[in-house]
């Protein structure tokens, strides 16, 4: 690599830093897939429903049967509460969060990740690395997390 690459490098990193520069802002971060292992990891979520969009109680007139009926139906191998609700760890949860908000047509392909945390009434949080998306984008899916949560909260359980 000659010095005169090596130090258009430093500018375009030290300007993007400081934010001068408009054509840092046009390149993309390398995605976490590549600085991270993969192992061969079996598919939990191959099973798993999707969740049906319910509309408000508030403006339902009687019981929904379509929510009754759209209950998930798990395999005898995975655990159940007695609600009939499915223990699945926080890892399971966070992706199945994650794949519902890349539903959304502002979510970026890499550089969001979703943490769940408690224990009853577990909840989840996302972050954003930098240079992922726009404020506008991620105060989007902010805003649409709590719902889903909502959401998952009817047919998933946290395992501890």
């Amino acid at each position: 690599m000659s010095d005169d690459a090596k130090d258009a490098g430093l500018v375009a990193m030290i300007s993007s830093i400081l934010g001068g520069n408009k054509r840092a802002e046009a390149a993309s971060p390398p995605s976490l897939a590549e600085f991270l292992p993969v192992a061969p990891v079996a598919d939990p979520l191959a099973e798993v429903p999707e969740i049906p969009q319910a509309e408000s109680p508030k403006l339902q007139d009687g019981p929904d049967e379509t929510l009754a009926a759209a209950k998930p139906v798990a395999p005898p191998s995975q655990p159940l509460t007695p609600d009939g609700k499915r223990l699945l760890p926080a890892e399971a949860i966070a992706d199945l969060v994650l794949g519902e908000l890349r539903k959304i047509e502002s979510c970026p392909a890499s550089g969001v990740s979703v943490t769940v945390y408690g224990y009853r009434h577990w909840n989840a949080m996302i972050t954003f690395a930098p240079f992922s998306t726009s404020f506008q984008n991620a105060a989007r899916l902010r805003q649409a997390l709590p719902d889903l949560v909502v959401k998952l909260r009817r047919f998933v359980e946290l395992e501890i």
